[in-house]
């Protein structure tokens, strides 16, 4: 009984030694992105929840556009819990010129934050956003609804680019 014990004890603390703990394997985005097919809007379909979107209660989507200057203009908009309209204006930058599938944004230069597509339907119908700490994640779509066995299909590959699907919070979409 006393042995049993230890051993419980021992994978214990064993996980909780790892819970929190950065997934060794670096983060792989998407072989290739096509930013002509990739800009227009996007809905957020779920999260990992986070600081600056803390207002966001529904309808939360990100558009994206192609600047003359080659850098990207993002505009992100959601309505909070009190029916209030939010919108926030950033600039993107392509880091990987070979993929277009790294970028990093600021919405107050001269902040930047990681945003690397890690997953993109074949017909750009959905995409997965994160960065290399894994502490953000994106589930975005071209419609306000993901098909449910797309989404589940999505949600079971990000094991393997070390995020916890537990940690999601799904968006509320109010438009059809």
């Amino acid at each position: 009984m006393r042995k049993g014990l230890i051993a419980f004890l021992g994978v214990l603390l064993s996980a909780a030694a790892l819970k929190g703990r950065a997934p060794t394997a670096p983060l792989k985005a998407v072989e290739h992105v096509d930013l002509n097919r990739y800009v227009g809007k996007w809905y957020e379909i779920a999260r990992y929840p986070n600081r600056f979107e803390r207002d966001c209660d529904r309808d939360v989507t990100a558009e994206y556009s192609l600047r003359a200057d080659g850098k990207i203009r993002v505009v992100n908009s959601c309505i909070t819990a009190e029916g209030r309209a939010k919108q926030s204006i950033g600039t993107a930058i392509v880091t990987d010129k070979t993929t277009s599938a790294k970028l990093k944004v600021t919405f107050f230069w001269p902040f930047y934050g990681k945003y690397w597509i890690i997953d993109l339907g074949e017909n750009y119908e959905y995409a997965v956003v994160g960065e290399p700490s894994r502490k953000y994640l994106w589930i975005l779509s071209r419609s306000p609804r993901l098909e449910e066995t797309r989404y589940q299909n999505v949600v079971s590959r990000l094991n393997t680019q070390g995020y916890e699907p537990a940690k999601l919070a799904k968006t509320t979409q109010t438009a059809r």
